[in-house]
């Protein structure tokens, strides 16, 4: 999708009559001084928003702003909107510090909450594909979530639902935005996520009259776990009926120290991968990424992937070695499961 092509998208789908829910979509992002530039990933989240929804306006709120190539092309298709750190949780002092180095995402889980409960519209996460538009019913409802099926997580499982706040949708002041905030606050112990998944489920129990709930399909089809991750950038699923959206679970497998079991990190999705590869996410991007975008062609593509299979060698190299120095620490008892690492 070209840069002209992109703004006649943005201009001509604008919903002229007046919704419950105002057809905009806000993505808040820089809760941390920007280091590195602005992926391609952010780029195509943001131009498959404009050119499957059709928003009559995209807001993105940010802290520090963003910058590079794909954010210059992208840029005057948005509304920036400058946002201030929440003082609560930029002043909370957390016990894990693996978490803490996390606060900005709980920064984000404030500001999304925030922004919606006072304008309405769409939130979505930046590490988020849109697949098709969202129904004209939606816009009529006083708020909807996603939900995760139960046994994604432990803490999932034991308060019986969750729903993911990666994806939210409301009208301007609905009585559950308020409320889920406001237990935001209460209930925020410095952990991952016990103030967003879990509390959204509990307080979607004690105010269902509230909140309508979408199916785990409609925006959470695909988890984090190494399989599902493949079958998003490693492999190609065609049934997409009923998927409005995908979110991406880029903290599980960006950086590429991490080896995630999907063989799969940020510096793989890259122009020519989106061109070329037969997957579920390169097949549904395609559409959003401007030709003259970055280098796309057959023999870049080639060298990546000769390149990426290197890279797996390494990692199951590494894996190894790592499986290798527990079985050795433990005295070469199996694990805990009662296998033997192959």
């Amino acid at each position: 999708m070209s840069d002209r092509t992109l703004a006649a998208t943005d201009a001509a789908g604008k919903r002229h009559k007046s919704t419950r829910v105002p057809n905009v979509f806000h993505f808040v992002f820089g809760m941390k001084p920007q280091t590195q530039p602005f992926h391609l990933m952010h780029y195509l989240c943001l131009a498959s928003c404009i050119g499957v929804n059709h928003p009559d306006s995209v807001f993105f709120h940010c802290q520090h702003q963003p910058w590079g190539e794909y954010w210059d092309r992208i840029r005057p298709h948005l509304k920036v909107a400058r946002i201030e750190p929440d003082s609560f949780v930029s002043s909370f002092h957390y016990r894990d510090p693996e978490v803490e180095s996390l606060r900005y995402a709980h920064l984000a889980d404030i500001a999304r909450l925030q922004i919606l409960a006072e304008y309405g519209g769409v939130y979505a996460d930046l590490d988020t594909l849109f697949v098709s538009p969202l129904p004209a019913s939606f816009f009529e409802r006083s708020f909807i979530m996603g939900r995760e099926p139960e046994q994604w997580s432990a803490a999932g499982s034991a308060a019986g639902g969750a729903l993911c706040n990666a994806w939210m949708m409301g009208e301007p002041n609905a009585p559950f935005a308020r409320e889920f905030l406001r237990q935001t606050y209460k209930s925020f112990d410095g952990s991952w996520s016990n103030h967003s998944t879990v509390l959204a489920y509990r307080v979607s129990r004690e105010y269902p009259e509230w909140i309508d709930i979408e199916p785990p399909r409609s925006f959470f089809h695909f988890d984090y776990s190494g399989t599902d991750i493949g079958n998003v950038f490693k492999r190609r699923v065609t049934d997409l009926a009923g998927i409005f959206s995908i979110h991406l679970w880029s903290h599980c497998w960006w950086e590429a120290a991490v080896m995630h079991s999907a063989f799969f990190h940020e510096g793989r999705l890259t122009p020519a991968y989106v061109r070329h590869a037969d997957t579920t996410y390169a097949a549904i991007a395609r559409p959003f990424l401007p030709q003259d975008l970055g280098r796309q062609d057959r023999v870049t593509w080639t060298k990546e992937q000769l390149y990426a299979t290197v890279e797996n060698a390494s990692w199951l190299r590494r894996k190894l070695v790592r499986k290798l120095v527990r079985f050795i620490a433990r005295g070469g008892r199996p694990a805990s499961d009662g296998k033997v690492p192959a």
